[in-house]
């Protein structure tokens, strides 16, 4: 049985990464956790993945989510069955065994290769895995 904790964690490794290579979902999972542990996000993983804008009826305002799949209007349901085992996998190794780690040096931010978000600017680059381009908060 999944926790809670890994459910959303696997969710968003899947949603953010599931076609990316294994160290690119671990990636992304390493940013997920790196909120937790610091100050200027949520200290819960599930508190880091949905944290949204929210319009009057307490629903998630369309692009204004931190991670893009939890806003885009979508069932967040995984239908790729053997990319949603490797998420939960990758999940349940950095909750469980506190694996990966420092792959990102300490990244709080990424973004996919095809854009460039304003906020890039604001951030220092630490570098590409994959699909993404990662980012660290240093102010």
């Amino acid at each position: 049985m999944l926790t809670t904790s890994l459910m959303c964690l696997a969710l968003n490794i899947y949603h953010e990464a599931r076609s990316d290579s294994p160290l690119g979902q671990e990636a992304v999972g390493m940013v997920t956790m790196n909120r937790v542990y610091s100050d200027k996000y949520p200290n819960t993983v599930c508190d880091v993945v949905y944290q949204a804008h929210l319009n009057s009826k307490g629903s998630p305002i369309r692009n204004k989510c931190q991670f893009s799949w939890y806003c885009d209007g979508k069932h967040d349901r995984p239908q790729d069955e053997d990319r949603w085992q490797e998420a939960q996998l990758i999940a349940y190794n950095m909750l469980t065994h506190d694996k990966f780690r420092g792959i990102t040096e300490g990244a709080t931010h990424y973004h996919a290769t095809y854009v460039s978000p304003k906020w890039a600017k604001d951030f220092a680059l630490i570098g590409r895995i994959g699909a993404h381009v990662y980012y660290r908060w240093e102010k």
